[in-house]
């Protein structure tokens, strides 16, 4: 008689053994050990275990992984101490190439020089869009007649043999739309100032927008074919935005360029190629590939259709994909110039087809091993976006306090009624300082807070300060979904001396009790290991599974716990609804009795 091995599953342990001694027996012969890395998908077969289980049991923990998703040793004794299983790590991460899709630098020894992806922010009158077209117009590898037969809203040139990835986004919103749901796309941003009307209130944006996505900036000042063309002046403005530019002793390459003539596209091409050197971009090629999507549309005869960038990896065709709560298999591939390609490598966009559904902007997108796989992973991610649709969330000013030890910077984006106060503004909170934390001001303009605004703070999880201004209705809806907090302020005092209180650690948090739902006890049951449960009907919302919950009894509260355990006869559920009967297990409380209430509840952040 074989003797049963597998290490027990969360849903075992909820299961009275029929003896513990076997349970014991299991838990001390299983000792593992493991990799410093490792894929969720060989983490599960070193267990021998579902990796959907694995999966869930990393959700129970607030980790989102899929099975190509490579974990650390840290994360992955979350799940085998769940299973009671001991474990160690080895003293060098080794796995057999192949073995179980662990990706390792013994696998995969092979780094290879990648291309550059450049994303060109500025001002909307400063020949931005007229600078792209000259590059593409001059410098497009391979140029069919009749020029680029299909916009997928990325493209590559060619300089001296070298490829270059441009994103062809709207500016600065896009830029950090993609970067706000987590996805780091591009490694350099190009400033394009014109040099007859110097730095504007966009020009500042994309800047801050650059700055707080920590990638090199190359600086092109534009229009030098106008008799007022002024690169100095724009120089010295510039250094006044801490950019100090390599002609006036600093380290930002600046290159004068018009975009009518094509004066210094070479040149500014040859300088995106240094920065993309001295930066050493690398990729590994010899991997399931791994992505992002720059954008997505639904075609009506082709069907949901994306561009991609890959990251690492070759994504080739027939692969199993996902990306956010989309997944599928890739069908046909388009370069950015429209020509059919059989596999992507890294640094490289294309148009893909065979998503069943239409994903978001910023999902990232991996190779899955099977539809099923796909299917789970699309499935958990559907799951997890919950309100904010998988949108990054700012943190509030509240949730500085209890992060202060940790946070060194406290960012914020400042938006006044005049320009007056906003320096006004700026400089006080600048001044503030605090052993443990600063303040980081990303972003300070004039005028009512704008999507752009919401966008910069929820990438960098900043708070918006909103001095005698509002806010634009999309603003606020955007913050809303996004979960970025917008304070509102009257008196330059009251801010103060509230991100001063933050900084100390003691600013007191206002919250909003509010009622999920009710349920009437009608019946008791006597459960395992001694606990009681309450058999109850839910008289109004819902009664939800590791929420908070008070007994009431005669109209006073007799007990506040948690919701350990909520079962619809004998099935473990998340929640039920009003109407409905179910058995609640709240946690170290006996002493039920028929009548009782049983009151759910939650802290909502209220706003000042």
């Amino acid at each position: 008689m074989t003797t049963d091995r597998r290490p027990t599953t969360v849903d075992d342990a909820d299961r009275t053994p029929k003896s513990g001694k076997t349970t014991e027996r299991r838990t001390q012969t299983r000792a593992l050990v493991l990799p410093e890395t490792m894929t969720v998908q060989y983490l599960a077969e070193v267990l021998n275990q579902n990796p959907i289980d694995v999966i869930k049991q990393l959700m129970r923990n607030g980790i989102m992984a899929s099975m190509n998703q490579a974990v650390d040793y840290q994360v992955a004794t979350l799940v085998t101490t769940a299973l009671g299983i001991r474990t160690s790590m080895a003293e060098a991460p080794t796995a057999a190439k192949g073995s179980s899709g662990v990706a390792t630098k013994e696998d995969y020894p092979d780094m290879v020089v990648r291309p550059p992806v450049v994303t060109v922010l500025g001002h909307v009158d400063h020949g931005k869009t007229s600078l792209l077209d000259s590059i593409k117009s001059s410098k497009v590898a391979d140029r069919e007649v009749g020029g680029i037969t299909q916009h997928i809203g990325a493209y590559q040139v060619e300089s001296n043999g070298n490829p270059i990835t441009f994103l062809d986004t709207p500016g600065h919103a896009a830029f950090t739309a993609i970067r706000a749901r987590g996805a780091r796309v591009t490694d350099i941003a190009v400033l394009v100032v014109a040099a007859d009307d110097g730095i504007m209130p966009q020009t500042l944006e994309a800047i801050n927008h650059a700055k707080a996505a920590e990638v090199p900036i190359v600086v092109a000042i534009n229009k030098m074919d106008l008799p007022g063309a002024d690169p100095e002046r724009v120089k010295r403005q510039l250094s006044e935005q801490e950019l100090l530019v390599e002609d006036w002793g600093g380290d930002i390459i600046s290159v004068d360029v018009s975009a009518k003539t094509g004066d210094g596209i070479d040149s500014l091409l040859e300088n995106l190629l240094l920065v993309a050197e001295i930066g050493e971009l690398k990729a590994n090629p010899n991997k399931p590939a791994q992505g992002v999507v720059i954008e997505a549309k639904l075609d009506r005869k082709r069907g949901p259709s994306t561009t991609i960038l890959v990251q690492e990896g070759t994504l080739n065709i027939g692969d199993f994909i996902v990306a956010g709560a989309a997944y599928g298999r890739v069908k046909a591939m388009n370069d950015d110039q429209g020509k059919p390609v059989q596999s992507v490598m890294p640094g490289y966009p294309a148009e893909i087809l065979g998503f069943g559904s239409v994903p978001e902007a910023g999902d990232n997108l991996s190779v899955a091993t099977s539809e099923q796989e796909g299917r789970v992973a699309a499935e958990q991610a559907s799951k997890s976006q919950g309100p904010q649709s998988g949108q990054g969330r700012a943190l509030t000013l509240e949730e500085v306090v209890n992060q202060v030890d940790e946070i060194k910077e406290l960012n914020l984006v400042v938006k006044a009624d005049v320009q007056g106060s906003v320096e006004a503004v700026r400089g006080a909170l600048e001044r503030l300082v605090d052993e443990d934390a600063t303040v980081r001001v990303l972003h300070a303009g004039s005028g009512a807070v704008t999507e752009s605004d919401i966008l910069l703070a929820s990438a960098s999880e900043a708070i918006v300060i909103s001095f005698s201004i509002g806010a634009e209705p999309s603003a606020e809806r955007l913050a809303n979904r996004m979960g970025v907090e917008i304070r509102h302020y009257n008196i330059i005092y009251q801010l103060i001396d509230d991100v001063t209180l933050a900084l100390h650690g003691m600013l007191d948090p206002v919250y909003t009790e509010v009622i999920v739902g009710r349920a009437e006890v009608r019946e008791i049951f006597e459960g395992r290991r001694g606990t009681q449960i309450a058999g109850c009907r839910v008289t109004e919302g819902r009664m939800v599974r590791n929420s908070d919950v008070r007994v009431i009894r005669n109209g006073a509260s007799v007990e506040d716990g948690t919701v350990t355990s909520l079962r619809h006869f004998r099935e473990e559920v998340n929640e039920m609804n009003a109407g409905t009967e179910c058995g609640i297990v709240i946690q170290g409380f006996n002493d039920y009795q028929e009548g009782d209430m049983l009151e759910v509840h939650r802290q909502e952040r209220g706003r000042r």
